[in-house]
């Protein structure tokens, strides 16, 4: 079986990988890829990794192709009134925009200081991570992306979570330049952003309600630095437990968590250069490293979670949560396994 993809902005970073990610694809062909500014020109303008491996141009977004899916990667609050139109000759639409990843509208009200533009969308809309809402991803109609920093911090912590052993949590969250998309800005100017160690966001960073969302109403904050790296999310979080916890208690409760989950490694050795995470070596890769040791002083936890944001963090989860809700095996085109030495 075999299905048709559309990529509507098709020119960031994210559209990039995404067309990478499906020309590789056993079942899924992408047959469609739009871009406001490169009409009419070959891929290889925007994503020069891909030249000679496609002969798609860019099309204009309103030049619509019959498609069983649609990938949105459009800038944050101009999908979500696009999705029922696309609806109408689509499958399955896959939002990877932050439009659609609360599923209260008072929610994405409270983080994103506005009302929804279409609220009633936001509860037929399946969250993107298939490690937290698989059941609910068969058959989906819709799905939204999800928050980069949020997926470091939801891996981190999720075991715990779930065993009811967070009393608190800090996440220290480092970030590589591509967060910053496609086009330049001030802060993502090399100038500006090279051999910088820059805290932009100390508290209140808006993924925090999907971090919420996806497991509870739990004591944790964040604060988020951009350091020189281009791709990769590293978040450590410095855990209070709710009881005292060992190594060996960690090793259970995140192998119990995450045993069956195909793109989770367990990295917590006692020795190497590798013993910890590090998103260095997961370029490309859908794969997540977490890892965790225990501050025998204090009784602290530390969890650390390692992504490449746009992959585990944006299109690599965007194609793993398709594959579930088509039908499809859920690593399908997804069997990169990143770079070393990247």
């Amino acid at each position: 079986m075999s299905f048709a993809a559309a990529i509507v902005g098709a020119g960031g970073y994210t559209g990039g990988e995404l067309l990478r990610l499906l020309l590789a694809h056993p079942h899924v062909r992408p047959v469609q890829i739009t871009s406001r500014s490169l009409v009419g020109q070959p891929v290889h303008r925007a994503h020069p990794n891909l030249r000679g491996h496609t002969d798609l141009l860019f099309t204009a977004p309103t030049e619509r192709e019959a498609c069983e899916v649609v990938f949105l990667c459009l800038p944050h609050g101009e999908s979500a009134p696009l999705v029922e139109s696309y609806l109408e000759k689509s499958r399955l639409v896959v939002d990877l925009s932050a439009d659609l990843r609360f599923g209260d509208p008072a929610a994405y009200e409270r983080w994103y200081a506005q009302p929804h533009p279409v609220p009633h969308l936001l509860s037929r809309a399946v969250y993107g991570l298939p490690e937290v809402s698989r059941e609910t991803l068969p058959n989906a109609r819709i799905i939204s992306g999800v928050g980069c920093n949020a997926t470091a911090m939801n891996f981190a912590l999720l075991p715990l979570a779930r065993a009811g052993l967070i009393e608190r949590a800090i996440c220290d969250i480092k970030v590589g330049s591509s967060e910053a998309g496609a086009q330049a800005s001030e802060s993502s100017h090399h100038p500006n952003r090279s051999r910088a160690v820059r805290t932009y966001s100390p508290a209140g960073h808006r993924h925090l309600g999907e971090v919420e969302q996806a497991l509870g109403p739990l004591s944790i904050d964040a604060t988020i630095t951009a350091i020189e790296m281009v791709r990769g999310v590293l978040c450590t979080a410095h855990v209070t437990p709710t009881r005292p916890l060992t190594q060996k208690d960690l090793w259970q409760v995140y192998r119990q968590a995450y045993a069956h989950e195909p793109f989770v490694r367990l990295v917590a050795d006692r020795t190497g250069l590798h013993r910890l995470p590090d998103p260095k070596i997961l370029a490309g890769s859908n794969h997540v490293d977490v890892g965790f040791a225990i501050d025998e002083r204090s009784g602290r936890v530390i969890a650390l979670a390692a992504i490449d944001n746009l992959m585990k963090g944006a299109a690599g989860s965007a194609v793993q949560s398709m594959n579930i809700a088509l039908g499809l095996p859920e690593a399908a085109g997804l069997g990169f396994p990143g770079l070393n030495p990247a």
